[in-house]
């Protein structure tokens, strides 16, 4: 894996950004696009599973998506703050791999984690640009932030159509058999309670309002272009 990326999408934990947009990573991909995926925190307070054992998951589902980059922070999980060293590691990140677009977790979720690392993104992508924080770092203006979707959709303002990669979303996705598999060992949640046929349910609903397989759906804060011709 590479380290500078076009793109780079942040989760708060492994299998944040698989559950909402692995299939446009994997289009973008296809298409000449270097991605980047940073998971904020080691998720080490799941119910299921281990660190060990979700890094290898990450590092399967980041070959099903193709990834140029892959790494994790290891902020704490239940323990994302907003602080200001958390900001900045953020922001270390973005400078080190200088994307052009982020992406971030809705910033209105169920899962207070979600929330949080979506807050503490869009404040590094800000803090990122300022020439006189973190000088010895090059500054670096980020061009747009766009928000996926995990749990809870809303304010939809673009769709990209997935239908040709939807299957790179299912490898990955399945790539985190710990979290969504149920077992005899495992405890029961609501992951491993067929929370993927949701998602891809979903997929396919955002998909048939435009009449197409399957699409995933992202937010914007900040008016964005978009090429007619």
């Amino acid at each position: 894996m590479t380290e500078r990326v076009d793109m780079l999408a942040f989760g708060a934990h492994p299998d944040d950004v698989e559950i909402g947009m692995a299939a446009t990573i994997a289009k973008h991909v296809q298409a000449g696009v270097r991605f980047g995926v940073c998971d904020l925190t080691f998720a080490e307070m799941s119910s299921n599973g281990t660190v060990e054992l979700r890094q290898r998951e990450a590092a399967e589902a980041a070959k099903a998506m193709g990834l140029a980059h892959r790494s994790c922070l290891g902020l704490p999980d239940r323990g994302l703050t907003g602080s200001p060293e958390q900001i900045a590691a953020v922001v270390r990140e973005i400078r080190r791999l200088r994307p052009r677009i982020v992406f971030a977790p809705y910033w209105n979720d169920r899962h207070p984690d979600h929330n949080a690392a979506s807050r503490i993104v869009e404040e590094a992508v800000f803090s990122a640009k300022l020439r006189r924080y973190l000088p010895e770092l090059e500054p670096v203006e980020v061009e747009q932030i766009f928000y996926y979707y995990i749990n809870d959709v809303a304010d939809v303002g673009l769709v990209v159509n997935v239908s040709e990669w939807y299957e790179a979303k299912r490898r990955a996705l399945s790539a985190y058999r710990s979290q969504f598999e149920p077992g005899p060992d495992a405890v029961a949640t609501p992951l491993n309670n067929r929370y993927v046929e949701r998602v891809e349910a979903r997929d396919r609903l955002l998909g048939g309002q435009r009449g197409w397989d399957y699409a995933e759906g992202f937010a914007a804060k900040r008016p964005f272009e978009v090429k007619l011709f």
